[in-house]
């Protein structure tokens, strides 16, 4: 069955860093673009990078630019966001997906909070 787990949030103060990743379980996802999505209490959930299928193109949403570097392990079926200068305003649910998103695997995600 095909499913993304994403791991490593965690509570931080606000500067600090933290790493996530997502790994991929029952398809490989290195001919797909893939992205980082947030979603906060009560808001949709919106992306914050993206890669495509070969590592060589990302974007960034405007608010996390110069902050936030998503990349890829393929060979691993992995996505990683590396999470610098942390704001409590990026205090959310942190979800991985295909990009566009694939409705049906979207994980549990990882919570991460930052404290002023």
């Amino acid at each position: 069955q095909v499913h993304l787990v994403e791991s490593g949030g965690e509570l931080v103060q606000a500067g600090g860093s933290l790493r996530l990743s997502c790994a991929a379980f029952g398809r490989s996802f290195s001919t797909y673009d893939m992205g980082w999505f947030r979603q906060v209490s009560g808001k949709e959930r919106a992306i914050v990078a993206r890669i495509n299928w070969n590592g060589r193109a990302t974007v960034y949403a405007d608010s996390v630019k110069g902050r936030f570097t998503i990349s890829r392990a393929s060979a691993k079926n992995t996505l990683y966001l590396q999470m610098n200068s942390l704001q409590p305003e990026d205090t959310a649910v942190y979800y991985c997906n295909t990009d566009p998103p694939s409705y049906s695997i979207w994980g549990q995600g990882t919570q991460v909070t930052v404290s002023s």
